[in-house]
């Protein structure tokens, strides 16, 4: 796995050694980044269920001013960081180690762009969205991605704030955008 453009392009990430995170493919990262174009300049970006940190450093390669990785491991969090530092990118980023989505109230200022990419098997993407969507974490400009298994059905809108865009699918995962 490797960073795909901007500062960083080319760069290799370090992976786990076993199948305990999911990264998200080449392909739809690539995908990911087109869907959001030249938004992600200048951005805040956050990263829910980092894993290896991966789609907050390629924001970060592409321009974005800032990027919070979570995650509920220290395993993770330990490749998030190991990453940041080969990248050259740790200055403008932040690791935080909390639960999902009971914590999110400890994240602090508004974020331009939220992907969240949660194990297959959670059953929580419902609670959240409500949770960002009742939060101060966004506002009516943010754009909440979430990655998930095709099979999984979320729902079209969320409280007033959130309304679903668009819906890809690559191979087996999808991609729902929210604005």
């Amino acid at each position: 796995m490797r960073v795909i453009a901007g500062t960083a392009r080319g760069i290799s990430l370090v992976t786990p050694e076993n199948n305990a995170v999911r990264p998200t493919l080449d392909k739809v990262r690539e995908a990911l980044f087109s869907i959001l174009g030249d938004y992600v300049n200048g951005a805040r970006f956050l990263d829910l269920f980092a894993g290896t940190g991966a789609n907050g450093i390629e924001a970060l390669s592409r321009g974005a001013r800032s990027a919070d990785f979570v995650d509920s491991t220290t395993a993770s969090l330990s490749l998030v960081q190991q990453n940041l530092q080969h990248t050259h990118l740790a200055e403008r980023a932040q690791t935080l180690r909390i639960n999902i989505p009971q914590q999110l109230s400890q994240l602090n200022g508004v974020y331009d762009i939220v992907f969240a990419d949660p194990p297959y098997a959670w059953q929580e993407h419902t609670a959240l969205l409500h949770a960002l969507a009742t939060s101060k974490l966004i506002n009516t400009d943010s754009i909440v991605i979430i990655e998930h298994d095709p099979k999984l059905s979320l729902p079209d809108t969320i409280d007033t704030l959130l309304t679903c865009r668009r819906r890809r699918r690559y191979g087996t995962c999808m991609l729902t955008v929210y604005a």
